[in-house]
């Protein structure tokens, strides 16, 4: 079984569609969103049988992702983002990776080169992140903090990561790497997000470098 996975807040112009898309690649997926909207996404949602789970007054991305990662029920658990800024069409591709060839994580870059719509200044940062990390843990690495991802529900299971604070998918990308999990990389598309980015650069930016060095240099 698949669980598709999300966070949300006010996404309410764009579940619909994501949703929807999802239902047309993997119709018998599971899909989860924790909310902590003030709009009428968790509404919509839940008439679309998504399951919802409220986290109000919001904690942060990164106790919100905790409870969707740790919620899916599937072997395998799909991250996306609710702002129809990743492709559900990958979402086959990347669960027959983990399904069928073994792998216990498959992450979805997006930055096989600067995608159109993303800004030069957040590409050069996401690049500039992803070669830190390549030196220190002397393996090619494209994208830290992509959204989409195909983790093994028994990978989440028995992993241990500091939720608090922002940047998560970077420890969620590299601590398996160092604990030996089979990790792969596919190249993905990324859209134009529908919506305001609630991303806050200055805090993501302390969070990933806290995060990079916490796992290359600690136990």
């Amino acid at each position: 079984m698949i669980s598709v996975v999300m966070i949300t807040m006010n996404e309410e112009k764009a579940i619909e569609t994501v949703v929807t898309d999802i239902r047309k690649q993997v119709p018998d997926a599971e899909i989860l969103i924790v909310d902590s909207s003030r709009d009428r996404t968790a509404e919509i949602a839940e008439s679309l049988g998504v399951k919802v789970i409220k986290q109000f007054p919001p904690r942060g991305y990164g106790p919100a992702m905790d409870m969707a990662l740790r919620s899916g029920s599937g072997d395998v658990i799909i991250t996306m983002d609710c702002d129809n800024t990743y492709p559900a069409k990958d979402i086959p591709e990347l669960a027959r990776l983990v399904l069928e060839e073994g792998y216990d994580l498959v992450d979805g870059s997006r930055l096989k080169k600067k995608p159109e719509a993303m800004p030069w200044i957040n590409y050069l940062a996401n690049a500039g992140f992803a070669f830190m990390a390549s030196v220190l843990f002397l393996r090619w690495l494209t994208d830290l903090h992509s959204g989409m991802r195909a983790y093994r529900k028994t990978l989440i299971d028995s992993l241990k990561y500091e939720a608090k604070g922002a940047a998560l998918p970077v420890e969620l990308l590299l601590r398996p790497i160092r604990m030996g999990y089979k990790v792969k990389t596919v190249f993905i598309d990324y859209f134009e997000r529908v919506g305001v980015s609630t991303m806050r650069p200055l805090e993501s930016a302390y969070w990933t470098v806290r995060r990079i060095l916490a796992v290359r240099f600690g136990k």
